[in-house]
């Protein structure tokens, strides 16, 4: 069976096709100003700040872009009051999403959000309605050229990580939540930067799919990142090895 990991690579490929770089940038600068408004510009005492701007770097957002998101949340700029939203619900197939949101009008995007959701014949839940599906995780992923499988295992180990997931493609390291800054910290120390850093939902109980549901769902995925108030989304489906095939050469 092919998983999450797998469905993700499908999205990560899709979105490198046709994603707005000025609509990502635009959510990693919102996160930035929120983060420098609650905790303070200096990111070596903001962990929040530190992580949004290490996020922003991972996805090439210019150095000039990230220092005016901060100035911004700092009283430079927009000073709109934002507050952090998760949204849950089951898609297609009843597959589990959670949606974690960044709004300014909590109507407006509750709103929008139960909207994809009927769109595709899903329907939005109560808070808690999925999250049991999942684990809150720290996560940290390298490409696969930093570290050999054995190196990365080891260093991670050591650096107090939970589990360590390599293939030709990059090393995902998770861990528990209260330990992610240490995990990251150290790993980014032995070898630089990650691709990604953050904590993540980890699914625990995957919903195996068919081909026309995985393409509602990721019809879901697409209406809601396309969202300027959503920040993430999280599935927990999989789908089989031949219908997966037939995903990649459709993406």
């Amino acid at each position: 069976m092919a998983g999450h990991s797998a469905f993700k690579n499908i999205m990560h490929r899709k979105g490198a096709q046709d994603a707005k770089r000025a609509k990502i940038f635009a959510k990693l600068g919102r996160e930035i100003a929120v983060a420098a408004k609650i905790g303070g510009g200096d990111p070596d005492m903001n962990p929040r700040l530190r992580l949004a701007i290490a996020t922003a770097r991972g996805q090439s957002m210019p150095k000039a872009n990230i220092e005016k998101a901060v100035q911004n949340g700092l009283g430079g700029g927009d000073t709109s009051d934002y507050v952090e939203m998760r949204y849950e619900g089951y898609g297609p197939g009843g597959v589990a999403v959670i949606v974690e949101a960044l709004t300014d009008n909590k109507n407006r995007t509750a709103g929008e959000v139960r909207s994809y959701f009927t769109k595709v014949g899903g329907n939005l839940g109560e808070t808690g309605s999925v999250g049991f599906m999942f684990d809150r995780v720290g996560q940290v992923v390298f490409p696969a050229a930093k570290a050999s499988a054995d190196d990365m295992f080891e260093a991670a180990l050591e650096a107090g990580a939970s589990n360590v997931e390599s293939d030709d493609e990059g090393h995902e390291i998770t861990c528990e939540p209260d330990d992610f800054a240490a995990v990251r910290d150290a790993l980014e120390e032995k070898f630089g930067e990650p691709e990604s850093a953050g904590l993540v939902w980890k699914p625990n109980v995957k919903a195996e799919v068919d081909e026309e549901q995985a393409q509602s769902i990721m019809k879901l995925v697409d209406l809601l990142e396309d969202n300027d108030d959503v920040q993430s989304v999280t599935t927990n489906f999989e789908v089989s090895d031949a219908v997966m095939e037939k995903l990649l050469a459709a993406g």
